[in-house]
Formats: structure tokens, C-alpha cells, sequence
């Protein structure tokens, strides 16, 4: 499902809960045994791999509760925010079930100076609360319902606009679900947010090399 690059060196990849023993087997295969840790493995050759539970699966203590609690079905909220643009969503195992997706016009940072860039600034101001209010509300008719239903709520695309809606004093249910992931997506649309779920569900791994 990709890689990223690790803060400190190594990398992180995420894998499906339902390819989740296959990877172990290549880990094995490419760094020999290993012994296992809580979710740290330790490999013949050195490498280090850290796993980590997905979004609402608990907190598991071993590989093989992690492996269990993976693959368990669970809702999901979903919330992606960038450029004025907001997806939110409920995902049901990998289904899509409910959704709702809207853009908001916000003018760019670049204006004239003086009198002309202040009034550019406030315009701008004034169009970004109102975006940020306007994605509050789909994301209370889209996920506040549901809320007691879902195991964790996911968010993606700009952290200080997911920041700005969740502060929204009627969403505080939802703010507590959040996780601490924040997932790296471009600006959404239904697309999006449909490729948002396999990396909500996916088990985060962090590989350093011996």
C-alpha cells in the first residue's frame, strides 16, 4: 500500500489486515527469524519491524491479538479537509456506506499590499470560516448520528483545517474518536475518500534495517 519515510530513519508501510500474515512470512523471508517483542519484531539479520493497531482496533499486546483485531469488521468516520473542500464519510468494513462531499470557494494567499491587502486578508478570513462552519455542519448530518457506532474517526488533508472544523463545539463527540494519524491525501472528492478506507483499516508498520 506505499511506503513513507520514518522520522529518525526507516520507513513506514502499511499493510491490509487481510495481507497482514503474508508480510510477516516475507519479513522472515527477507531478514531471516525473528523473535517477537510485544509488536516489535527483532530479525536474525538486525532489522526491526513496529507494528502498530489500526484506527479502532484496540490495543492489542501481541502479534497475534493485533493479527485478531485487524481483521475484526468496524465502523470507521471518516473526515478529509484541504483547500476548502470537505469529504466526510462512514466506512463499514471496506464499504462506503455514507458520505457526503462539498468544496468552498477560499481565495489564495497573493494580494497587493496596503489598504488593498488588508481587505484581502479579511475577505479571505471571512471566506474561511465560513468553509470551516459550513464542513462542521455536513460533518455533524454525515457522522454525529452514527457516533456511538464508530470505533475511531479518521482524518486526512489539512491538519489546521480538520483542526479548525473539530473545534466546533457540537462535534466534541467526534474530536474524542479522533486518532493521531493524520492521512496525506489531495484534496477530496468521493474518490478520494473512497481511497481513504484501505489506509484507515491498514496495520502502520515501521521497518528499520539492521
Amino acid at each position: 500500500m506505499g511506503e513513507r519515510p520514518a522520522a529518525g530513519g526507516g520507513k513506514w508501510v502499511d499493510v491490509a489486515p487481510e495481507r497482514l500474515e503474508r508480510w510477516l512470512a516475507n519479513f522472515a523471508g527477507r531478514h531471516g527469524p525473528y523473535r517477537e517483542e510485544g509488536l516489535l519484531l527483532i530479525a536474525e539479520d538486525g532489522a526491526l519491524a513496529t507494528l502498530t493497531a489500526p484506527p479502532g482496533a484496540g490495543e492489542p499486546a501481541t502479534v497475534t491479538e493485533l493479527l485478531a483485531a485487524a481483521r475484526t469488521p468496524r465502523r470507521l468516520g471518516l473526515l478529509l479537509a484541504r483547500k476548502g473542500a470537505v469529504a466526510a464519510g462512514i466506512a463499514d468494513g471496506t464499504e462506503l456506506v455514507a458520505s457526503k462531499v462539498d468544496t468552498h470557494y477560499v481565495q489564495g494567499r497573493t494580494a497587493a499590499g496596503g489598504w488593498s491587502q488588508q481587505r484581502f486578508a479579511r475577505r479571505r478570513d471571512n471566506q474561511a470560516k465560513a468553509a470551516t462552519a459550513d464542513s462542521a455542519g455536513i460533518a455533524g448530518r454525515i457522522l454525529l448520528p452514527e457516533v456511538r457506532t464508530l470505533a475511531a474517526l479518521v482524518t486526512g488533508g489539512d491538519r489546521a483545517a480538520i483542526d479548525a472544523i473539530l473545534a466546533q463545539r457540537p462535534l466534541a463527540p467526534l474530536a474524542e474518536l479522533r486518532t493521531g494519524r493524520l492521512l496525506d491525501v489531495p484534496e477530496p472528492r468521493h474518490a478520494v475518500l473512497l481511497n481513504a478506507i484501505p489506509a484507515a483499516r491498514a496495520v502502520p508498520i515501521l521497518i528499520r534495517e539492521g
